[in-house]
């Protein structure tokens, strides 16, 4: 016998990766310069060449230690460099103690929402979110219960945030920079969610924590600042990713803080740990720990995004197109001609362009382009552009 619930979700790859891989034969068949892939958000950068360095020096020299177990939460070395360049950057005091490696961010997420799903659970998703949010949290057990989007400023829509919390919610994720829309929550907004959220902890009994998924922390422009959420709300934690701000998706390597300031904060370090025991994901890749390690304080060259991000914002807004300029990330969200994300998506299809609707965002009616591709695919995608809205015109 087979758990048909679990082959329904390898059947049906995400919206994401169903483009991805749309992309890729698409390529074979018109060749690769003739198809405009703004579907997934792979870093067209390349990695420091301090991280390159760092793994080859390891790989001849360190063999035997880059190819062997670290501890199930991380080597302490490499949890002493990430919680010493986190206290520099945030000027909180981190410990070591307070880090537990994952193997990416999204390890992180489930072992949060694991950690915290007791009877009858629920996590808040503050619309438009990762479409992946509501597969980590109900395939472990825990309801998700959607925030719907403030339309206007994609900040966060108080008044139904308010209507959703319930004596069963146990966090909310919060992502800033946001992908899809690149917003960055700013820090009115944060503090007016922590109010809310001090507000309903103490009406239900107990806390609310925020996930708070941050693995485009760095990726920011104009010079935006991301705050540290937890001097706003002591009970979060947080999840990181040294994917997108190093460019190496594929390598799998993050982390989970729990600071010291959060509401039982050695006890969920424990269920963190047990969750991520269950899941199998302890140990994370021992040669990207250790180069990590030597390179933590490390920060993205965010040059060709941000050219794109302002590129695509102009040549698109003139054309008609209404944008939501993306001021962190490496996305851009569109409001769909027409009013129909998924038929809009499946006309630019025609021109080979390819764009994700935000339907499984949470967010019907918009599109989501990834800005982290070659200035020159760029360049060469406007005339698709031109000729799908055209269609609608």
């Amino acid at each position: 016998m087979i758990n048909e619930t679990m082959k329904h979700l390898g059947e049906k790859r995400s919206c994401i990766r169903e483009l991805f891989e749309y992309g890729k034969m698409q390529k074979e068949i018109v060749g690769e310069d003739n198809v405009y892939d703004f579907s997934i958000g792979n870093p067209s950068t390349e990695v420091p060449k301090e991280i390159v360095d760092t793994m080859k020096n390891l790989l001849d020299n360190e063999s035997l230690k880059v190819h062997a177990y670290t501890s199930a939460h991380g080597c302490l070395h490499a949890r002493k460099q990430v919680a010493k360049n986190l206290s520099e950057r945030s000027k909180d005091t981190i410990r070591a103690e307070n880090i537990f490696f994952t193997c990416g961010a999204a390890p992180a997420i489930i072992s949060c929402i694991k950690a915290l799903a007791v009877e009858n659970a629920e996590v808040l998703l503050i619309a438009p979110y990762f479409a992946e949010y509501p597969v980590y949290a109900g395939y472990n057990g825990v309801k998700t219960v959607v925030v719907e989007a403030d339309r206007e400023t994609f900040q966060i829509n108080f008044e139904d945030l308010k209507k959703k919390i319930s004596n069963n919610t146990q966090a909310i994720i919060v992502n800033s920079p946001n992908n899809p829309s690149g917003v960055v929550y700013s820090a009115e907004t944060l503090k007016k969610l922590a109010s809310i959220l001090k507000e309903g902890s103490e009406k239900i009994g107990h806390p609310i924590y925020i996930i708070a998924d941050e693995p485009y922390r760095e990726l920011v422009y104009d010079g935006v600042d991301v705050p540290y959420l937890p001097f706003i709300y002591p009970d979060t934690l947080i999840c990181y990713s040294y994917s997108k701000s190093l460019s190496m998706p594929g390598e799998r390597i993050g982390y989970v803080c729990i600071p010291d300031c959060a509401t039982d904060g050695q006890q969920l370090y424990y269920a963190i740990a047990g969750a991520a025991r269950t899941l199998g994901h302890v140990c994370a890749p021992s040669l990207m720990q250790w180069a990590i390690a030597d390179n933590a304080q490390l920060w993205p060259d965010i040059t060709v995004y941000n050219n794109n991000r302002n590129k695509l914002y102009k040549e698109l807004s003139e054309m008609g197109y209404r944008c939501i300029k993306p001021m962190g990330a490496f996305y851009m969200m569109i409001e769909a001609p027409g009013g129909n994300s998924l038929a809009f998506c499946e006309v630019a299809k025609q021109e080979n362009l390819l764009l994700v609707p935000c339907d499984d965002f949470g967010c019907p009616g918009y599109m989501r382009i990834s800005t982290c591709v070659s200035e020159d695919m760029v360049e060469r995608s406007l005339k698709a552009f031109k000729k799908a809205i055209a269609k609608y015109q």
